[in-house]
Parts: C-alpha cells; sequence; structure tokens
C-alpha cells in the first residue's frame, strides 16, 4: 500500500472513526433515556421507558382534571383532596398544574408557585389550545405541556394549565451533552495520536534503518545490506539505495582493482623494459672495454642491441596501442569485407616463415560461400596475426598445426583458430586475455612476449561489439573464439 493511500485512509479514518463512535455515544444514551431505539421513531405508552412512563403519568393527571373541569370547575381550586393527589404525582414528574379564572391565576402549585411564572403566565390568556391537541409553549424557563379552557358555573372563563420547570431538562441536557463533547474530544484525540503513531511509525522507523545504512556508508562500510519488504513508496526509497550502494561499492571495487592493476602495469613494464636496457647496456660496456675485438665479435654486438631495442620499441608499442584502446581513444574505420578472401590474404605471407617452422597453416573455411562483415581490416589483421604469433611461441610439436575455421550464426561470423601446442593449464585460461600476464611466472620475454598481445586482441574484438573466449587443454593445445557482425 502506498503512502498517499495510507494517509488518505488514516484521514478518512480520523473523520469516520470518531463519527461512528459518536453515533455509538449517542443511541447509548437514547436506549437510556428511551429505552430502546425503537422508541425514536415511535412514542407507544405502553412501551416502559422513561419517557413514556412521563408522559403517560401527565396525561393520566390531565385527563383527569379535564373531567373534572367538565363537570365540576369550580372543585378545581376547591377540592384539596383532588389538588393534592394531583400536585403529588405532577410533583414526581417535576410538573405542577396552575389554573386560571378570567385570565387570573387562582390556583397553582406549590411546586411552581413563582413570582416569575405567575406574571409570565398573564400572557396566556389569549392563547387557545384544542382539547385534541397538545401545546407546547415556552414561558420563561418554564414549559407550558398540556393546556385546556373551560367556563365556570358564573360563565366566567377559566383555563388549567399543566407546565414543567424546564431547568431539570436543562440540566440533563446539559450534563449528557458536556459527557458527549468530552467524549468526542477523547474519541478525537485518541484516534488521531493512535493512527498518527501507526502511520508515522509505518514511515520513520524505515526511514531511520535507512540513516543507519547511509551512516555505514559514510563510514566506509559497503558492504551494509538494507531490505525493506514494503511495496509502497518506501520499498522503492529502499530498493534504489540499495542499487545505489550496489553501483558505489561495484565503482570503489573497480578503483581498488584499477590501482591494483596500475601498480601491476607499473611493475611489469619496468620489468619488461628494465631486462633489454640491462642487455643493451652490457653489451655497449663489451664494446667500449673492447671485449668485441674482431669484426664478427663486433657485428654480434651491434646486432643483439639491435634485436633489443627493436624489442622494446615494439613493446612500447604495443603499450601505446593498448592504452589508447583502454581508453577508448581508438577510431575504429568499418568497411564490408569478405571474410574468407580477408583470411586468405592473412595467412598467405605466413604461410612460408611457418613452414620453415614446421607448422602447418589449415584454412577450413566453406567453399563458395562469401561472408560480408563490417569490421576495421587493419584492426582485424592485428588480431589474427596476435593469435597466431601466439601459438607459435607456444608450439612444442614436432608437426605443428594451426586451423582457421569460419562458423555462421545468423547476425554473426563465429571464428576458431586452433592450435595442437602445449596448452593452457585450467587456473591460467581465465587469465590470457589480461594485460601483461603469462603463464610463466619467470616472464621470459623470448616465449612469452610482452604479455599484451591477447589483452590487445580482447579490446579489439570488444570495440567491434564482438565476443571472444578461449577454451584449451594441457598439452592438447589451444582454441581461440571470437565474433564479429555481418555486414
Amino acid at each position: 500500500m502506498s503512502i498517499r493511500v495510507r494517509l488518505l485512509l488514516s484521514y478518512l479514518a480520523m473523520l469516520l472513526i470518531p463519527l461512528f463512535l459518536l453515533i455509538i455515544g449517542v443511541v447509548i444514551v437514547v436506549v437510556a433515556f428511551f429505552g430502546d431505539l425503537r422508541g425514536l421513531y415511535h412514542f407507544d405508552f405502553r412501551q416502559q421507558n422513561p419517557l413514556a412512563t412521563f408522559i403517560q403519568q401527565q396525561e393520566e393527571v390531565f385527563t383527569e382534571i379535564k373531567q373534572l373541569a367538565s363537570l365540576d370547575p369550580e372543585s378545581l381550586i376547591s377540592n384539596e383532596t383532588k389538588l393534592a393527589s394531583w400536585n403529588r404525582r405532577l410533583k414526581e414528574i417535576n410538573m405542577g398544574m396552575v389554573v386560571e379564572k378570567n385570565d387570573e391565576v387562582v390556583y397553582s402549585s406549590p411546586s411552581i408557585n413563582k413570582p416569575a411564572f405567575l406574571e409570565a403566565v398573564k400572557s396566556m390568556g389569549e392563547r387557545k389550545a384544542d382539547e385534541s391537541q397538545l401545546t407546547r409553549n415556552f414561558i420563561e424557563q418554564f414549559f407550558v405541556s398540556s393546556h385546556y379552557d373551560f367556563k365556570y358555573a358564573d360563565q366566567s372563563k377559566g383555563s388549567v394549565f399543566i407546565v414543567t420547570d424546564v431547568n431539570p431538562l436543562g440540566k440533563f441536557a446539559g450534563k449528557y451533552l458536556f459527557i458527549l463533547v468530552i467524549s468526542l474530544l477523547l474519541i478525537l484525540l485518541i484516534t488521531n495520536g493512535l493512527l498518527t503513531y501507526f502511520v508515522s511509525r509505518s514511515i520513520v522507523r524505515p526511514l531511520k534503518a535507512l540513516k543507519r545504512a547511509a551512516e555505514q556508508i559514510k563510514e566506509g562500510n559497503l558492504d551494509y545490506v538494507v531490505k525493506s519488504n514494503s511495496k509502497d513508496e518506501i520499498g522503492e526509497l529502499f530498493m534504489a539505495f540499495e542499487q545505489m550502494r550496489g553501483k558505489l561499492k561495484y565503482s570503489v571495487d573497480l578503483q581498488l582493482q584499477y590501482e591494483e592493476n596500475r601498480k601491476e602495469l607499473i611493475s611489469n613494464i619496468s620489468h619488461d623494459l628494465k631486462t633489454p636496457v640491462t642487455s643493451i647496456k652490457g653489451y655497449v660496456e663489451g664494446i667500449l672495454d673492447g671485449v668485441a675485438d674482431t669484426p664478427d665479435k663486433l657485428d654480434k654486438y651491434i646486432k643483439t642491441i639491435y634485436a633489443k631495442a627493436t624489442d622494446m620499441d615494439r613493446l612500447i608499442d604495443e603499450l601505446f596501442l593498448f592504452s589508447k584502446l583502454d581508453l577508448h581513444n581508438v577510431p575504429f574505420h568499418f568497411e564490408k569485407v569478405d571474410l574468407v578472401r580477408f583470411l586468405e590474404d592473412c595467412t598467405e605471407e605466413l604461410q612460408f616463415d611457418f613452414n620453415e617452422k614446421g607448422i602447418l597453416l589449415s584454412l577450413d573455411l566453406p567453399k563458395n560461400a562469401a561472408f560480408q562483415v563490417a569490421v576495421d581490416r587493419e584492426k582485424l589483421k592485428r588480431v589474427v596475426l596476435n593469435i597466431l604469433e601466439n601459438s607459435v611461441k607456444y608450439m612444442e610439436q614436432p608437426q605443428g598445426l594451426i586451423t582457421i575455421r569460419l562458423t555462421d550464426q545468423e547476425e554473426w561470423v563465429l571464428i576458431q583458430i586452433q592450435d595442437n601446442g602445449q596448452g593452457i593449464a585450467d587456473e591460467a585460461l581465465p587469465h590470457i586475455f589480461e594485460r601483461f600476464y603469462r603463464a610463466d611466472p619467470s616472464r621470459n620475454s623470448k616465449t612469452g612476449g610482452s604479455g599484451l598481445g591477447l589483452a590487445i586482441v580482447k579490446q579489439i574484438i570488444e570495440g567491434h561489439g564482438g565476443e571472444i573466449r578461449a577454451t584449451s587443454v594441457l598439452g592438447n593445445g589451444t582454441s581461440i573464439f571470437f565474433t564479429v557482425k555481418k555486414a
């Protein structure tokens, strides 16, 4: 559930839960007052609830008063027994009676015999009510529940009122209203507090975990993993943070690896350059000291110096080329090339040298087939020559054999260069395309070369968008596979 939906639901809950609980509170008050909920809709006097009892008792007294007023109106003020009985019964329900004659109060119940009411009731002379209706008139703080007009024996106008002091009702309403207001406030506070706690907890706790993870990363601990099972925005934030941490860790590890490679590169360059420089220095000192005291010996020294200088120049060229390839600073000039013709041209000039070394170079190419590929001609030639040169250096068989094959792979062409040389150990095979790597730990430059040949091959093939890999069986030869894209 997203945070937006969660907050929306919490806001709705803050509105609906207090309203629901308030309704329950009102229902409880209604049930307490009316007896049950049906009393809200049907005032059935047979129901035993406080309001029904109140109305029933008041109606019983009022009916008796009306009957007596119709039969013997004078007794309304003279029959003390009846008056005492009515006053007692009306007092039980906080009511009283008032009798008027010619708009003057001639009798009032002791419970409401108050100057304020007696003064206010004088204004009731003009108010009439039908006998079949209940009149409800407020006079100051008094409530007129029932009103009946009649005639005395001398035909003077008379009226009788059943009244109640509304103060107890107001106190009752005020009491329950106060309870309802306080309950509503408590409900609002509790609901808001609980919802705020749970919603904020689902947000704050993950953020605290994220803060701890950020502090760990700040301290350099990139292995501190943060996880979240939520599917909301917090979960997405955790996922993005974890991806950032992974990429940062990869970047730092790569930087450390680059630093190690740089140190190794400097060490390898120093070693590979120091060897020919030391040799050249030794031969030059021999010439200066007069050791080469014959023309033949002097010629041998000079040729050796030249060969060592050539090796240094070749090493520097390969190092320069590899550096530019590694920095992607070498432009590739792609053109459409017939791969079969291209391989035939590349190997034709090598056949003579290979035959002299007792190595057979075989082309296992499809007959009458042309593979049109998009390549940089010069760089692909460098790839083929570097692989062949590497195969020749490690060829220890009396009769060497190097075979070149092509395989069609839909959008790609797979080129395989296989030899029957000494092979490569399993632990060394994954590293042969690394710069300055030699399986021979002695780093013999006579057989091992610069250590950059296959690294340059990998850079060129990847620059073509292809892939390169190797398989080998120790003592049974090596196969190099690489792909180039069809034009």
